[in-house]
């Protein structure tokens, strides 16, 4: 947004740029890839688990296939959900936010280019969890009830490797959140003081 604009409401702004004290996009983030990684690690779990029934029989662990399916479902369930109010956050905070425009990241991108791809990615993001959670959702209440399956299996290979890839996509993403942060100081309380040749030991008492 226009510093000009942001200058205006710079009166319920406070040091780190936001109208509150912690940022919310990162917290949700953190939430989201949490889920969606746990909910991915028990469907792996879950379809390895003819390998590995002797590793939890040995710890005496109990467990069943179907639990470690319902904790895929879930928290699949819920990375989707959440992601709606992390891209929506985002969104709001990258509308305040004031980066330094001669600078670049380590990968060569300017502040505003970084921000854009990161908003992009967001939805991009957004539009593939869900997807993915259709998917899941449609492996356990059809597929997995389909009399000629001739396996307890409750998701495809192929959904797997498809969780995987979003994975690596959203580790990509998240570094140029990172690096919106970290390199261009954007809400970083510590980073916008200083910018503004305020003590931090004074200020942040």
């Amino acid at each position: 947004m226009n510093s000009e604009l942001i200058d205006q409401l710079s009166g319920s702004l406070g040091a780190n740029g936001l109208p509150y004290t912690i940022p919310i996009h990162p917290n949700l983030v953190h939430l989201t890839i949490g889920l969606f990684i746990i909910g991915m690690t028990f469907d792996i779990v879950g379809v390895l688990f003819p390998f590995e029934k002797w590793v939890f029989k040995f710890l005496a662990i109990t467990v069943e296939r179907d639990n470690l399916f319902d904790v895929g479902w879930y928290n699949m369930l819920g990375a989707s959900i959440i992601t709606f109010f992390t891209v929506a956050a985002g969104f709001y905070e990258m509308l305040l936010a004031t980066p330094p425009v001669d600078m670049k990241s380590a990968w060569g991108l300017q502040a505003m280019e970084t921000m854009l791809w990161h908003g992009v990615g967001g939805v991009f993001l957004l539009a593939l969890i869900v997807v993915l959670t259709i998917w899941r959702g449609w492996q356990r209440f059809v597929w997995a009830k389909q009399e000629y399956k001739q396996t307890d299996r409750e998701v495809q290979w192929i959904y797997l490797l498809a969780g995987i890839v979003i994975m690596f996509i959203l580790y990509v993403h998240g570094t140029l959140g990172a690096q919106m942060a970290a390199e261009f100081g954007v809400h970083n309380t510590a980073d916008n003081l200083l910018r503004s040749h305020q003590d931090l030991n004074t200020t942040l008492k």
